[in-house]
């Protein structure tokens, strides 16, 4: 393997809080070690485009506080071709980047897996999606931020489902996932969550309804995973069909999960795997996530972090349902 001189920074997919912490502790780690660091704009379209800029540790100061990603986020279909590959590569000869650090989710480490089988780049992934649905790591960049986000707007939303007794049904990101959907229930007190791991659909909206709601509660919140199909819009309308005598009201939090200023627990997990990420390649690593595990930092192989069956304790689900008689 050639010598890694200069290494390139991009975030790709959905952006998470906690980003722009990992941008900054891979740029000063780097710069600490003896490398050079260059910005990559945009994801992977900004790698095929050429919208890359030479970083400094003043590139990345006073950015540890802020969300988002200082770097830009997007998603590429053209670099899923064969020939998007191709231009990024040869952007990547182009400016001298000698090894990839990639901050996304499962497409974005997808995607950086089969471009550093095509072109035997090294490559190091960072897990950065508040999903927490990459397999391999305990957290994900982004995850404890969006959690607080959601049961701060869950404890507001009780205020009103209080004063008018309605039942909300409060729809919060996650994909296929139901980590945020389950934790966020447990920490805000919700009645019930409704997530993908959970037995079937009708299965969870019976169980809440056939228990009754408590003489001595006046409201109830469900908590419920984002889904086309069966969203909290879906699980509204059965109600308001099936049980016309509750009043319902739906609340989809939507991108706002995504937004605000990452909380410490997130600041320090992504400083500690952007650290991680320049000692795996001074290691000789390559093609791996650096994960976190019973407070650990690992590398997990690309494979083994995309794959799909990353379980939800399902203790979980147990400890909700008795909290919440």
């Amino acid at each position: 393997m050639s010598k890694i001189n200069c290494i390139g920074i991009l975030t790709s997919g959905g952006d998470s809080p906690g980003m722009n912490a990992a941008i900054r502790a891979i740029t000063r780690t780097a710069i600490s070690k003896g490398f050079s660091v260059k910005g990559i704009y945009r994801g992977y379209e900004g790698l095929m485009h050429d919208d890359i800029e030479e970083f400094t540790t003043e590139s990345v100061s006073n950015i540890i506080a802020r969300g988002g990603t200082i770097l830009k986020s997007a998603r590429s279909k053209d670099f899923m071709t064969p020939e998007g590959k191709q231009l990024a590569y040869e952007t990547l000869k182009k400016e001298g980047i000698d090894a990839l650090v990639i901050i996304g989710g499962n497409g974005s480490l997808t995607g950086a897996r089969d471009f550093a089988q095509m072109f035997d780049v090294p490559c190091i992934g960072l897990p950065g999606t508040i999903d927490n649905d990459l397999y391999g790591t305990d957290l994900t960049i982004g995850y404890d931020t969006t959690l607080n986000t959601i049961v701060d707007c869950v404890d507001k939303i009780r205020d009103t489902a209080n004063s008018h007794e309605r039942i909300f049904f409060v729809e919060v990101m996650g994909r296929d996932a139901g980590f945020l959907a389950q934790n966020s229930a447990i920490a805000s007190g919700a009645e019930a969550a409704i997530i993908p791991e959970d037995s079937t659909d009708a299965d969870q909206l019976e169980h809440f309804i056939g228990r009754g709601i408590r003489k001595s509660k006046n409201s109830s919140i469900v908590i419920v995973s984002e889904s086309p199909k069966c969203g909290a819009m879906f699980y509204a309308d059965r109600v308001k069909k099936e049980y016309p005598q509750y009043d319902v009201r739906v609340s989809i939090l939507g991108h706002l999960q995504r937004g605000g200023s990452p909380s410490a627990r997130d600041r320090i997990l992504a400083s500690r795997l952007g650290a991680g990420a320049i000692d795996a390649i001074l290691d000789g690593q390559r093609n791996v996530m650096i994960g976190i595990r019973n407070d650990e930092v690992v590398y997990v192989p690309f494979t083994d972090a995309i794959r799909s069956d990353k379980e939800i304790n399902k203790g979980l689900i147990r400890v909700l349902d008795e909290l919440s008689i």
